[in-house]
């Protein structure tokens, strides 16, 4: 089952349907007013939507609910990847056999 509410590693929860109904050019500072107290599901935790549109120096305006979600998740960045360079996937190579890992 997938999380539908989920972008890119930023959990999106209820404000996605938020941004959808929302009427647009919407501006940085509008969404900021309206929606900045919410709060953002990340890997390690949370962040408030406002404080992450805060983060660009510019107040753009978005034309849509997905160019909104894209700015998010380009402002939070590795915050809502993770861990850096970690896989589950194992170390054995694809012959079968397990490879060095670096200490």
């Amino acid at each position: 089952m997938t999380d539908d509410s989920r972008t890119r590693g930023v959990g999106f929860g209820d404000l996605r349907d938020d941004l959808e109904s929302l009427e647009y050019p919407a501006s940085n500072a509008a969404l900021v007013e309206r929606f900045g107290s919410r709060e953002l599901d990340l890997v390690d935790g949370t962040a408030a939507f406002g404080e992450v549109l805060s983060r660009d120096p510019d107040d753009r305006t978005y034309r849509s609910a997905e160019a909104v979600r894209r700015a998010v998740t380009r402002l939070v960045g590795s915050d809502a990847v993770g861990r850096e360079g970690y896989t589950d996937r194992g170390t054995a190579s694809p012959g079968g056999t397990e490879t060095d890992v670096p200490d």
